[in-house]
């Protein structure tokens, strides 16, 4: 699980922490990946504080350089499912902060895992996607098997944003829609917005490994 927490956690730094030179004209979404994936393995590896487990410093890290580049919004409401529609401007900011937070805390500890991992971008398959969205597929090589991680990306303006991230033949969507369908068939919105709240408050009075 460790594992699996560590990959997801690089691929969501690892295809968001563009810098202003990767972002000034249009990219394919290959190569997009390919390069800010190898910047940001380079840039976790040199950072000490990320290393001994600064949770503020990974945190600053992911709202500043993650957060901005994935659609958020869609990933929550698509893992929420049916009930975001008929959710209150309320609920639905308060689910979007728990969510958020929920991944922040749940992933700032297995940032300090990254080692000797690579990322090795596959070919874009013929008739990947419509020119809008689409799915660019790689894999994490490092000691032991190689993990399978596929990225959903939708055009944002001449750039890109994720609302998807495929672990080892898991969608992480799909995943947290079937976690949090229990909360909802038992009460609503409000009673997963009040989990996710403990479980948070849980995880980040964890001790950090």
């Amino acid at each position: 699980m460790l594992r699996r927490r560590c990959i997801f956690a690089l691929a969501l730094v690892g295809l968001t922490l563009a810098t202003p030179a990767l972002r000034a004209e249009p990219m394919a979404p290959d190569v997009f990946v390919r390069q800010v994936s190898t910047e940001v393995i380079d840039a976790v590896k040199s950072d000490k504080a990320i290393q001994d487990g600064d949770v503020s410093r990974i945190r600053a890290l992911v709202d500043a350089k993650v957060m901005p580049h994935v659609n958020f919004l869609r990933m929550t409401a698509s893992s929420v499912g049916p009930q975001w529609r008929a959710a209150t401007p309320d609920q639905q900011k308060r689910m979007l902060v728990e969510f958020q937070t929920l991944m922040v805390n749940t992933y700032s500890g297995a940032l300090t895992q990254v080692k000797d991992q690579a990322v090795v971008v596959k070919p874009l398959r013929a008739g990947a996607g419509d020119g809008q969205e689409l799915v660019v597929r790689t894999e994490v090589r490092g000691k032991g098997d190689p993990i399978q991680l596929d990225y959903r990306l939708e055009r944002a303006g001449d750039g890109w944003k994720i609302y998807d991230v495929n672990v080892g033949g898991f969608w992480l969507v799909d995943a947290y829609k079937g976690q949090f369908a229990k909360d909802l068939s038992a009460g609503g919105l409000d009673a997963l917005i009040t989990r996710l709240a403990d479980k948070n408050k849980s995880l980040a009075s964890a001790p950090k490994s």
